[in-house]
């Protein structure tokens, strides 16, 4: 099932992709930090840096193994990305596990590469053919895949990364959308869908 085609046209997912931002409100997520996320009257979910902290926005439940499909448009000069198998900290955005998908507009740097927050840092990038995929300022399709310790990315129709992880993290956990440090983060979201692989 190609989901980002069905996202460019606008049309419902089959029957096994569920709608993880409803467009309307924050219900199902919940924001991890001082930074603002709201909805816009048109469905977007606004993310906006408003210290020099990072902020999340992550799902109340957890996931393994899944594929996701979403927009995003990078509005500021903050980078952002979606980050799995994540754990915070009580009170904290500090993380105590998990990866991420990176979105930057900015650079131009890795978008849909994987970076692991247990250390590791960067465990694969794009080609560097493909760095320029990202679209600053425009809509990008963006759509991800984790079974396992197999992560797979693919932005504006182009395969970014397939990789398999020698040194997997934690099985599961929460989906989050980030705010980076440093009070410039503005970015936007709308038509998250999400496919369960785990049941």
């Amino acid at each position: 099932m190609e989901a980002d085609a069905q996202r460019a046209g606008q049309t419902i997912p089959g029957e096994d992709w569920v709608q993880l931002f409803n467009g309307k409100d924050l219900s199902g997520w919940t924001p991890v930090g001082a930074e603002s996320w709201s909805v816009e009257s048109d469905g977007v979910l606004h993310g906006k840096g408003l210290t020099k902290a990072y902020g999340y926005l992550e799902t109340n439940r957890d996931y393994k193994d899944f594929q996701l499909s979403l927009r995003f448009k990078c509005v500021g000069d903050g980078n952002s990305g979606v980050f799995f198998h994540t754990a915070f900290k009580p009170n904290s955005v500090d993380t105590t596990q998990g990866m991420q998908f990176e979105i930057d507009c900015t650079m131009m740097h890795h978008t849909a590469g994987v970076y692991a927050e247990d250390g590791r840092g960067w465990v694969v990038w794009p080609a560097p053919e493909n760095e320029g995929v990202v679209r600053r300022g425009d809509w990008n399709d963006y759509f991800l895949e984790v079974v396992g310790n197999r992560y797979r990315s693919r932005l504006n129709g182009v395969q970014m990364v397939d990789y398999t992880d020698p040194k997997p993290g934690a099985p599961d956990g929460r989906i989050a959308l980030q705010l980076h440090a440093g009070g410039e983060g503005n970015m936007q979201f709308k038509d998250i869908w999400i496919r369960d692989l785990s049941k």
